[in-house]
């Protein structure tokens, strides 16, 4: 029995609750799909599903079993992805969760104009450092304090209005006494800053001008960060070019010089890896344009 394909039937006939319609989306014939899932039942010896002439319905020891059969069917797929990466001998990059789609678009095409198939792996910065370290991937773009970086990403403050351009200076955002009984404009850092160089500066100058310890906060996403800017008033900390992208006005950090800004280093999980080595020379402008930088290596991006 191919478990693989028994738990693929049984997990499309759960999420659409009919055997037909189930079997359309697994593009396999309902009698086929029926079977397979009468197959599980038999091997994991009890019922997954009540059937009806109306619907069908996860029984109780359905519901338990139901997150393994689709665990278990992810992790076929990513299987199935990984081997045809391994064949085409693709570069595995680790590059920052919050890269446009666009961006990555021209950077894997920069890449194999250049000889170096790429397969981009978006992650946060933690994650991005484990991955090389577990050498899940060959090449990383880290964050690191800018420095010492090889890209850098000038950071201010996004808003839903600017009214008066310029600068936007953060004691502007400190609560006053006719403010105590309403919500206090926050400041949101998106995950991909949830980094020292960047929160620490940030929170230190909170503290210096005012702020209340909950005005800064780290988003569980640049989305909801900014349906916050837009709805509330809030200013979400992000590179102008993100900021374009999301329709906000961006705006300096007034207390900050330009040297605010978000790091990248490329990084190799083997420093012999030539291939790797060759994605600084071929594709520096693409990582650039993909990040949003504004520096490469000390140079204007």
């Amino acid at each position: 029995m191919d478990l693989v394909a028994v738990c693929r039937a049984f997990v499309h006939v759960s999420e659409h609750g009919s055997f037909t319609v189930g079997a359309a989306a697994a593009r396999t014939a309902q009698s086929v799909v029926s079977r397979r899932v009468a197959a599980l039942e038999e091997r994991l010896g009890d019922r997954l599903l009540e059937r009806s002439s109306r619907a069908v319905a996860l029984t109780p020891f359905g519901r338990d079993m139901l997150p393994l059969a689709r665990r278990l069917v992810e992790l076929a797929d990513r299987l199935d992805h990984e081997a045809v990466a391994a064949r085409r001998r693709a570069l595995r990059l680790a590059v920052p969760a919050d890269c446009s789609t666009g961006g990555l678009a021209r950077l894997i095409a920069e890449a194999y104009d250049g000889g170096v198939p790429l397969d981009p792996r978006p992650a946060g910065p933690t994650e991005r450092a484990d991955l090389l370290t577990s050498r899940q991937v060959r090449a990383a773009l880290l964050a690191v304090a800018p420095a010492g970086a090889d890209w850098t990403v000038r950071l201010g403050l996004a808003v839903g209005d600017a009214p008066n351009g310029g600068s936007l200076y953060l004691d502007t955002l400190r609560p006053g006494r006719a403010d105590r009984d309403r919500r206090a404009r926050r400041v949101w850092l998106p995950p991909e800053d949830d980094v020292p160089h960047v929160r620490d500066p940030l929170a230190r100058l909170g503290d210096a001008v005012g702020l209340l310890p909950a005005q800064l906060a780290v988003a569980p996403s640049l989305a909801v960060a900014a349906a916050d800017v837009l709805s509330r008033g809030d200013a979400l900390l992000c590179s102008a070019a993100q900021a374009r992208e999301l329709g906000l006005h961006w705006r300096p950090v007034g207390e900050l010089d330009a040297g605010f800004a978000r790091g990248y280093s490329l990084v190799l999980a083997d420093a012999a890896d030539t291939e790797a080595a060759r994605l600084r020379e071929v594709c520096a402008g693409g990582v650039a344009r993909c990040l949003g930088a504004t520096g490469h290596a000390g140079a204007a991006a």
